[in-house]
């Protein structure tokens, strides 16, 4: 696994490769520097959003342009996604908006990469399209948790579409069935752990 900080708030993109395949979840910006700065000779199979905020979107539609790939979000999200180029209500902007949806994610989906899955966990409250990848196979002990769940802290609610009562549940679904020895990757910041979160995060207790 590798990790691309891109964009103007430093949006933790991740790249995982398996057996020669690759899965980019949320490419927020520099699509075409992404596909430039990935291994020789790996296929990337699928690009995730792990919700449409343009900070986690602003660089898919280069890199799919580049790859070829299928680009995946929740449904709830895909809308926008598609203004991820125009300014936010931070008044932020990031590469391009997100094209639309090669396929959408909803609960329970897995996606195959190489001999790792991940399977979609519906994740609402930061957005109301918000997913978590729990991976499985090779990609034990790991998920992809977005914006969902930070480093003691989790998803800010008060941008258009969050809801404080969802992401709670959220939150709350994810300390009762995300095992405590899982590696958390999240939006923006630093890697952590469940068992650390479930220790010190005050949103977990």
């Amino acid at each position: 696994m590798g990790i691309f900080v891109v964009g103007p708030i430093e949006t933790n993109c991740y790249v995982y490769i398996s057996e020669g395949e690759c899965l980019v979840v949320d490419p927020g910006n520099s699509g075409q520097a992404i596909f430039e700065h990935l291994p020789e000779g790996v296929s990337v199979k699928y690009i995730v959003a792990t919700h449409g905020h343009g900070d986690h979107v602003g660089g898919v539609k280069a890199l799919r342009e580049a790859t070829g790939a299928k680009y995946a979000i929740h449904a709830a999200d895909a809308e926008l996604a598609r203004h991820a180029g125009e300014p936010s209500e931070q008044g932020r902007s990031y590469d391009d908006n997100a094209p639309d949806p090669d396929l959408t994610l909803a609960e329970g989906d897995v996606i195959e990469v190489g001999s790792a899955t991940f399977t979609v966990m519906e994740a609402p409250g930061h957005t109301p399209g918000g997913i978590v990848l729990l991976g499985g196979g090779t990609a034990e002990h790991m998920c992809f948790v977005g914006d969902t769940l930070f480093q003691g802290s989790c998803g800010r609610t008060d941008l258009a579409g969050g809801d404080s009562e969802q992401l709670k549940a959220t939150l709350a679904r994810i300390k009762r069935e995300v095992p405590p020895e899982t590696n958390l990757m999240c939006g923006h910041g630093e890697i952590t752990t469940m068992e650390d979160e479930l220790r010190n995060n005050p949103y977990l207790v």
